[in-house]
């Protein structure tokens, strides 16, 4: 089942794929662009990973990664679908990175790996941007550049964890105004989706709504203002954004 969470006639209203756009839980049906896209699930921890495809390590000029390369990101950096996110007018490199996004279901510590998928409740897509330029020491990636406002995209559908049958056989791929850019599939994670969960919940305790972002393929390339930019996940949904400058924003 796929759900989403929008903003609608002042209130907040889960809801479900309609022919029409969308129903609401109270039964209301509504144009897609009627409403303000939320993350289709209440987000606790962000737990995000880099440098998790070979490939795209490789596009970065990096290794492969032996233990995870994990940082935090803070709630004021999601938006939803729809959303829009700002380039700054300093910025000389901006990409996308098309994530699938692993929504934890169940609390755990300690977590083995053949338990790991238990704790699952679902998925979604997620487009978590970073600005090259502002990579300031050998931790990377550092949090100008991947704790921005609006920075993370996420949506539009949260996805049953029991309607995806094969999590880590899913192709990704990204769109720049129509060209697509970028593809990849989930098999390829370097670390995945077990393996990570049972890494995490070996130091930290995982609570339902934290999510981890998985990482991206290689394909990254400079985003400007104006351009529209879809990242795709197979039987996930499509998360359509729109990149702007720093008028939007009023600066």
């Amino acid at each position: 089942m796929k759900r989403a969470r929008v903003a609608y006639s002042g209130a907040v209203h889960e809801a479900t794929p309609h022919a029409n756009g969308l129903q609401l839980a109270d039964g209301r049906i509504v144009a897609e662009d009627a409403v303000v896209w939320l993350a289709p699930f209440d987000v606790g921890t962000i737990i995000a990973l880099g440098l998790n495809y070979a490939d795209h390590a490789k596009e970065l000029s990096f290794g492969k990664q032996d233990e995870p390369l994990v940082f935090l990101k803070g709630p004021g950096a999601v938006i939803g679908h729809r959303g829009q996110t700002r380039r700054p007018k300093d910025a000389t490199f901006m990409h996308y990175e098309c994530e699938l996004a692993v929504v934890i279901g169940a609390p755990g510590k300690h977590i083995r790996r053949a338990d790991a998928m238990h704790h699952v409740a679902g998925y979604t897509v997620a487009n978590d941007y970073a600005i090259r330029d502002y990579l300031e020491n050998w931790y990377r990636p550092n949090a100008r550049v991947k704790n921005r406002d609006g920075g993370t995209v996420l949506g539009p559908w949260f996805v049953d964890a029991a309607d995806i049958a094969a999590p880590l056989h899913l192709d990704l791929r990204t769109l720049v105004n129509g060209e697509q850019t970028q593809s990849g599939n989930t098999r390829d994670l370097v670390h995945d989706i077990p393996s990570l969960i049972e890494y995490l919940s070996g130091f930290m305790t995982l609570n339902p709504g934290d999510v981890i972002l998985t990482g991206t393929p290689e394909g990254v390339v400079d985003v400007k203002a104006g351009d529209e930019v879809v990242t795709e996940i197979e039987g996930i949904g499509r998360l359509v954004n729109t990149i702007v400058d720093d008028a939007a924003f009023g600066r």
